[in-house]
C-alpha cells in the first residue's frame, strides 16, 4: 500500500507576528482552523490563500484557483473544504 501526502489550500484568518524567528497565522480549512508557520511564504496577509503540508505553508495561491482546488476535493468526495 502507498501513501500520499496532500498539501490542502486553507484561507489566513488571522497573523501571529510576536516572534519575528516564526511567524504563524490561523488558517481555516473548511470547518478547522489550525496554526500553520508561514515564515518561508513571503507576502501573504489575512484574507490570503496558502497551501499547507504538515502545519507549514509551502506557497501563496490566489483565490481563484484555491476555489477551484477545494472544489476539486469536495467533488471527490470525504473533504468538505468550505
Amino acid at each position: 500500500m502507498q501513501i500520499m501526502c496532500l498539501a490542502v489550500p486553507g484561507k489566513i484568518i488571522s497573523i501571529d507576528n510576536s516572534d519575528p524567528e516564526l511567524k504563524m497565522a490561523k488558517v481555516k480549512f473548511g470547518e478547522i482552523t489550525k496554526d500553520i508557520c508561514i515564515q518561508w511564504v513571503k507576502d501573504v496577509t489575512e484574507g490570503d490563500y496558502i497551501i499547507a503540508h504538515i502545519g507549514t505553508a509551502l506557497s501563496k495561491l490566489d483565490e481563484a484557483d484555491a476555489k477551484a482546488t477545494l472544489d476539486a476535493l469536495n467533488e471527490i468526495g470525504g473533504f468538505e473544504a468550505y
